[in-house]
Parts: structure tokens; C-alpha cells; sequence
């Protein structure tokens, strides 16, 4: 493990544009439970429920969306950043980073300081809220208020249009100009860093693939095997918080030394 630490350390060290790729096993390590894992949130709820069609379609089908919607806001809203967010922002200090790519709604690069703008989450984020017609914005909590006062399937209040968290759900369109920019960095990047994801959910997971593609070198940090690995120059399975903790030691001495 040490010596693959130590080859990522120098991968690190020698790129000067890196984009890091980061789902869910990013967010384990600060407690929010993965939902599609055993016990996870699709264990309990049937996917096909929260259909985006379903959702704009049926005022009931809103009504259990909220029902779910709102014990995944309960699992992460009070979630403080892992050690491997911190090292993100250290890395971003060092004028490594060029973007982070997220399939997590959770908002912990913003906790850990990593720089808004360079911030790209692709699946939305569960802590605003939008209405489908008029488009305006709400927190989550102040809709979050509305629900626990009794409101089963809130309304927008300036033209009683559909909200909506500004998640993605299965079958929503991705975002247009995230997907673009993401794929533009891709093709940018000299080093490609993916962190917790299983690379199996498209088409965020071919972002990395045509970092590859482009030239980039590849890291990939994560529990379980990935269909990536074998195109990656550094692959290691385990705890995330601690391998990019041991990474950031190495970079720093790297960096503070001789090459």
C-alpha cells in the first residue's frame, strides 16, 4: 500500500492540472449512507417511484418523493467533511486542481473549503430546492419547514408551480452545460483522480474514461474494484480519508525535497 501511495504521491506531484472524480464512497466516510447499498435507501424505496414523468405527472407520487426525499436531506444535512475533502482543498491550495467533478448532492467539497467554481456537481445538489415553472429558488430548509408544519407536497409560492430539490432523478435530463464542462476538463486534465465511485452509473462515469482517452494518467481510490482499473496507473482499495491523508504526507515531502 505504502509504495502505491507513493507512486500516486509522484503522479500528484508531477501533474499541474488534475480532475478529480468523486461519488458516493466519498460520503460513506462522513456517515451518509450509500443508497444503493445493502439497507440503503433503494432497499427500502422502489426507484421506479420517483420517475421524473412520475413526479411532474401525480400529486401522490410527489407526495412519497417528499416522503424520501426528505430522509435523505435528514441523512446528510448535518454531514461535516471527511479527511480526504480537506486533502481536496490542500491539493486545490498547492494549484493542483483544475475542477472537481461530483456525483454526490451532498455539498461537503463546499464544507471542506474546496473553491465553489471549481465545484461541478453533476447529479445537483439536495440543498436548494426549485420550481419546475417559474423557476425560482428556496433553500431546503425553508421548504424543509414547510413540510414538517404539515404540508405534504409544497407548491411554489410565487406561481404555485411544481418544486423540486435540484437533484437529479431517474430519467431527469443531466445538465447540459455541467456534462460540457465536465467533459471539456476531461479533455484538459494531465492526471484524472477518481475517488469512491464505482464508475458503472453513465454517463458521469465516462468522464474519467475519456481523461484516458485524452492522455491523462489515472488514480482510482476506491473500496471495490472498479471496470477502470485496468486502464489506471495507480489503483488502491481502501479507506479513502486514510489513503489520501498518507498521499498528501508523501506530496509534501516531495515537494519540500529533491525530486
Amino acid at each position: 500500500m505504502e509504495e502505491l501511495v507513493e507512486k500516486a504521491a509522484r503522479l500528484v506531484a508531477n501533474a499541474r492540472k488534475i480532475l478529480v472524480f468523486t461519488g458516493a464512497g466519498l460520503s460513506t466516510e462522513s456517515g451518509i449512507p450509500d443508497f444503493r447499498s445493502p439497507g440503503g435507501l433503494w432497499s427500502r424505496y422502489n426507484p421506479q417511484d420517483f420517475y421524473f414523468q412520475r413526479i411532474i405527472s401525480s400529486d401522490k407520487s410527489r407526495e412519497k418523493y417528499w416522503v424520501m426525499s426528505t430522509e435523505f436531506y435528514d441523512a446528510m444535512k448535518d454531514a461535516t467533511p471527511n479527511r480526504a475533502h480537506i486533502a481536496l482543498k490542500e491539493m486545490e491550495e498547492m494549484g493542483k486542481i483544475l475542477a472537481i467533478v461530483t456525483q454526490n448532492i451532498d455539498s461537503l467539497h463546499q464544507k471542506a473549503g474546496s473553491s465553489p467554481e471549481k465545484i461541478i456537481e453533476i447529479h445537483g445538489t439536495a440543498f436548494s430546492v426549485s420550481c419546475l415553472s417559474c423557476g425560482k429558488k428556496y433553500e431546503r430548509e425553508e421548504i424543509q419547514s414547510r413540510l414538517l408544519a404539515g404540508e405534504k407536497v409544497p407548491s411554489c409560492d410565487a406561481c404555485k408551480g411544481i418544486l423540486k430539490p435540484d437533484t437529479i432523478s431517474f430519467g431527469q435530463s443531466m445538465p447540459e452545460s455541467k456534462m460540457e464542462s465536465s467533459f471539456r476538463y476531461s479533455r484538459e486534465c494531465d492526471l484524472c483522480i477518481v475517488l469512491g465511485s464505482s464508475l458503472v452509473v453513465y454517463p458521469a462515469a465516462s468522464i474519467p474514461m475519456q481523461a484516458v482517452e485524452n492522455g491523462a494518467r489515472l488514480i482510482i481510490v476506491n473500496r471495490e474494484p472498479t471496470p477502470m482499473d485496468s486502464v489506471a496507473d495507480v489503483v488502491i482499495h481502501g479507506a479513502l480519508g486514510k489513503t489520501l491523508t498518507a498521499l498528501m504526507e508523501q506530496l509534501r515531502r516531495i515537494s519540500s525535497g529533491p525530486q
